[in-house]
């Protein structure tokens, strides 16, 4: 008897509880319910016709927190805010950025990048081993003030340097491009239209590799719809990976470059105007957040970034040539071209910059993207326009020839067999780039006068003087594997590491490079150690004349007033 009622009080004591349990879940998800739809104890007491907030599922913010009674308005600026957020918290891991072409554009850019963006990971890759090696080293491919500062703080730590292309691109969120966009040599368009070859291959070896979504950027300077094409590439050979193209031409002037990346006028970023095209555009922004003011990134559609580009350089290049063309005049009528400069570049509406007359302009980008856009309205039948833009080129042609004859004009009409210094060989000072240099083209029609020259460049080296004087138009804008590997010695042509011993004995001295050390040069001790008369051809407008002539040089300098003794010689066209 005992036993079942031992038996009875057991049961109705499991009944109890269990009953006890049932209520406890109830409760918990009636409060769970609330919660999710956003209730309060409050609302249960309104009236039916209240709107309550609608159902919001809970969701993380990126940060670590959790969210779970929020209004859908506030929901979907925080999911936008987070699908656009750099850091991938949620992920726990770096960004990983990988710049293809280790050269003058991505080396610095990205070094910058990496410098104030401790939180991403920046590889620069080349299939170069000697570029990559040099990056790796005390001694960097490229010289640039403040660059091996930039690179030595973040070498090893969030900047990497190397040859393993494929590994970078498949590791990588978002890859630039800044590979070589050589103006073509034969068939359609050579000449004038830019040489796609490395673009497109980087393109593919990006799609074949990706196993994850990516953003595109190109940083190499384009043609229009140059986005267009890649993103076909890459979109038929996709295997389901979504890629996003975005449009970032770089704005740097060489020699102030790592200023140009620490303080820019502006970040320009083009991309489609769709919502995966402005989330891709975001993601970018991000980055350049970390340094630049919002107000300086401009966002725009792919075609206009691209174009943007080629009109920035156009119009700087038509500012040169259009001094240099004044600069004849002023030669032919006794006018002072600094003077007159001044005069025009006081006026607010066009300002002083880029308005020095010169023997030319250089670099990697002016005539390239000139002829680039002169071949792009020859193609969409603006004849005229493509006529206007030629003229810029022409007249820069015509001032380097210019140059040239006047040095022989004034020399008796002849410099065969005589020594004449270049100083300078660079086609700016602060850099030791010597693309489209103007200095080649006025050593290479000396030498077909038969001159010697003795060269002379804080930052050139002889090999690269030698190359360059060897080597056939636009050969310079291939990779370096692609260009003569043993270029043809100039026997007329001696490189010496002193702009004394490179003027001794000389007959002339041509400064083609305003390095600011010509300036402070001992030109007594120079016209002690020449051959008589001396000469000075200055094509870079950087000596002080009178004081020259006081010493017994006949000079000439660009667009200024002709010595008595130059007005004598033979006129040049």
């Amino acid at each position: 008897m005992f036993s079942w009622i031992k038996f009875l009080v057991l049961l109705l004591f499991f009944f109890l509880l269990v009953t006890l349990i049932l209520y406890l879940l109830g409760v918990l998800s009636f409060r769970l319910l609330i919660d999710r739809d956003g209730i309060t104890a409050a609302s249960l007491y309104e009236p039916t016709t209240t709107p309550l907030f609608p159902p919001v599922t809970p969701f993380s913010t990126g940060d670590g927190t959790e969210t779970t009674i929020i209004s859908k308005k506030r929901r979907e600026e925080a999911d936008n805010e987070r699908s656009h957020r750099i850091t991938f918290k949620e992920h726990n891991k770096m960004v990983k950025i990988c710049c293809i072409g280790a050269g003058y554009v991505g080396g610095p850019t990205m070094a910058v990048i990496a410098l104030k963006c401790p939180d991403i990971e920046v590889a620069v890759v080349d299939i170069s081993v000697p570029r990559i090696t040099a990056w790796n080293s005390d001694q960097l491919p490229i010289y640039e003030p403040g660059l091996d500062d930039v690179v030595k703080q973040c070498r090893g730590k969030n900047l990497f340097f190397s040859t393993d292309v494929e590994k970078h691109v498949y590791e990588a969120d978002i890859v630039f491009v800044s590979v070589n966009t050589p103006t073509k040599t034969r068939g359609l368009g050579a000449g004038k239209a830019a040489d796609l070859t490395y673009w497109e291959s980087a393109a593919r070896m990006i799609a074949d590799v990706s196993k994850s979504d990516k953003i595109v950027v190109e940083k190499s300077t384009v043609p229009v719809k140059t986005a267009e094409a890649i993103e076909k590439i890459l979109t038929h050979n996709s295997k389901g990976i979504n890629f996003q193209i975005l449009s970032n031409p770089e704005f740097l002037a060489e020699g102030t470059a790592i200023e140009d990346l620490f303080q820019p006028d502006r970040v320009l970023i083009g991309g489609r105007e769709t919502t995966e095209g402005q989330k891709a555009i975001k993601t970018l922004k991000d980055v350049y957040a970390h340094w630049v003011p919002e107000e300086n990134i401009i966002t725009t559609n792919l075609w206009s970034a691209e174009l943007s580009k080629l009109a920035a350089n156009a119009f700087l290049a038509q500012r040169i040539s259009s001094v240099n063309a004044m600069s004849a005049l002023c030669e032919a009528t006794g006018a002072n071209v600094s003077q007159v400069s001044y005069a025009v570049g006081k006026d607010t509406r066009i300002g002083p910059k880029f308005l020095n007359a010169s023997v030319g302009f250089g670099g990697s980008c002016f005539q390239k993207d000139i002829l680039n856009l002169v071949y792009i309205c020859e193609c969409n039948g603006l004849p005229e326009v493509a006529e206007y833009w030629r003229q810029v080129i022409k007249i820069n042609d015509y001032q380097k020839s210019r140059f040239v004859n006047r040095v022989v004009a004034s020399m008796f009409n002849t410099v065969s067999n005589k020594k004449i210094t270049i100083l300078g060989f660079a086609f700016k000072k602060d850099t030791g780039d010597t693309r489209e240099t103007p200095a080649i083209d006025v050593c290479k029609g000396l030498l077909g006068d038969k001159a010697r020259l003795s060269i002379y460049d804080p930052q050139v080296t002889e090999d690269q003087i030698q190359r360059d004087l060897s080597m056939n138009k636009f050969d310079w804008d291939h990779p370096l594997h692609l260009q003569p590997m043993s270029p043809a010695t100039v026997k007329q042509v001696s490189v010496v590491w002193d702009a004394y011993a490179a003027t001794k004995d000389s007959h002339a001295v041509c400064i083609l490079t305003e390095w600011n050390e010509f300036k402070t040069l001992d030109f007594q001790r120079i016209y002690d150690n020449m051959q008589k008369p001396a000469f000075v051809f200055d094509g870079r407008n950087v000596v002080d004349i009178e004081k020259l002539r006081e010493i017994g040089f006949i000079v000439y300098s660009i667009g200024k007033p002709l010595d008595g003794w130059l007005k004598d010689m033979p006129a040049v066209a």
